[in-house]
């Protein structure tokens, strides 16, 4: 497995930040690598959704677990990339919060063998959603 985390501190209460970040539905907004999401089963703060993906329009299976103020923990079930993203969200007194990306992944099938090109482009990804966040702010 893969780990990739990256942080940030953004210049907005932790309200304006879940908000954002809370709102699943509007992910392909900033998150550029999903281009599209589709809600499956929706039982109180757990979604099951698919995901087409920018990697040859790739579609991948999650379940998504929304803690209130907290985190946003997405499981990946099925797809070119298995594993967990979780995001997770501290405030840093009443005006900024800390949120932190973390993503624990194994690229499958003939992809694994780029798997360090891969992980690079998530990284980048993830800074560039967070920047995007940040500007909505």
């Amino acid at each position: 497995m893969d780990i990739i985390q990256v942080g940030a501190e953004l210049s907005a209460p932790i309200d304006k930040v879940w908000n954002i970040i809370s709102d699943i539905d509007n992910e392909p907004k900033y998150w550029y690598g999903t281009k599209h999401v589709k809600n499956i089963v929706k039982n109180g703060n757990v979604i099951e959704r698919e995901v087409i993906i920018s990697f040859k329009n790739s579609k991948c299976k999650e379940t998504v677990v929304l803690e209130d103020k907290k985190s946003i923990k997405i499981k990946i079930t099925d797809g070119p990339i298995n594993g967990t993203k979780t995001i997770i969200i501290n405030p840093i007194g009443d005006t900024k919060t800390k949120i932190d990306v973390i993503w624990n992944i194994k690229v499958t099938g003939l992809l694994g063998m780029f798997h360090g090109m891969i992980k690079k482009h998530i990284a980048k990804g993830t800074n560039d959603a967070i920047d995007r966040i940040s500007k909505a702010l």
